[in-house]
């Protein structure tokens, strides 16, 4: 075989595994982020039990307050009541207690509304502060390895890049250079033959084209993708003697 064909093959190999190594390792910061917003949103679902807890809390302080001055009006009102005069003053005084026991009522309504929301919420904070314990865990654990599978990219990497730069170095600068215009072109400079066909184009080579090929002397291009074509022997089948 031409021994520019045989490095041409291990050059693609290396530039295959280098791509996908490089591929890998810029697609690392997406994972981290898609690992952070897990998290952020987990402390999100948190925080937003969290402030619900409070305002519950801060609306029924606000009610309870509404309801001891209620309270405090109507023992005033009950005292008032005892020096009215008069039966018109005492029927409108009695108009009055009427009035504030039925915002009493209302008040204490709205204050069993909120006990009754707050423990609900109470329940759903404990629940998320559970669940973002998991989370929280399960972001390190994904974290340390996605941090270790960046290093271990990062070191493949740099051996694919020696190894291409290696294999490069022996290759004629013609044929270094028509590969690197196809690969730039099409993915990749080298095709394999079989069966009087481009494996990765798929195109019929003619019958000499193919006879030519099957020799590896010379670097031959596929007519229809221009990649730089090999022939691939089959190994001979070793037939074991009962």
């Amino acid at each position: 075989m031409n021994p520019d064909i045989e490095k041409l093959i291990r050059l693609q190999r290396a530039d295959s595994e280098l791509k996908r190594a490089e591929t890998a390792l810029a697609d690392a910061p997406h994972q981290r982020s898609v690992l952070d917003a897990r998290l952020r949103d987990e402390k999100s679902r948190l925080e937003t039990a969290k402030t619900g807890l409070a305002d519950s809390q801060k609306e029924r302080r606000q009610h309870e307050g509404a309801l001891q001055d209620l309270e405090t009006k109507r023992s005033r009102y009950k005292g008032q009541l005892m020096e009215v005069k008069t039966n018109k003053e005492y029927t409108a005084m009695l108009h009055e207690i009427e009035t504030v026991e039925r915002d009493v009522k209302a008040r204490e309504d709205l204050i069993l509304v909120e006990m009754e929301r707050a423990e609900t919420l109470q329940a759903e904070v404990k629940s998320e502060e559970a669940a973002l314990k998991g989370v929280e865990e399960q972001h390190r654990a994904e974290a340390k390895a996605l941090d270790e599978k960046v290093r271990a990219l990062a070191a493949e990497v740099e051996r694919f890049r020696a190894e291409r730069d290696l294999v490069a170095k022996g290759i004629s600068e013609d044929t270094l250079a028509l590969y690197e215009r196809v690969a730039k072109l099409r993915g990749s400079g080298v095709a394999e033959v079989k069966d009087e066909m481009c494996m990765v184009c798929h195109v019929k080579l003619r019958p000499q084209l193919y006879v030519d090929l099957k020799k590896n002397d010379a670097i031959v291009q596929c007519n229809a993708c221009n990649r730089i074509l090999f022939y691939e022997p089959p190994v001979p089948v070793v037939l074991h003697q009962p």
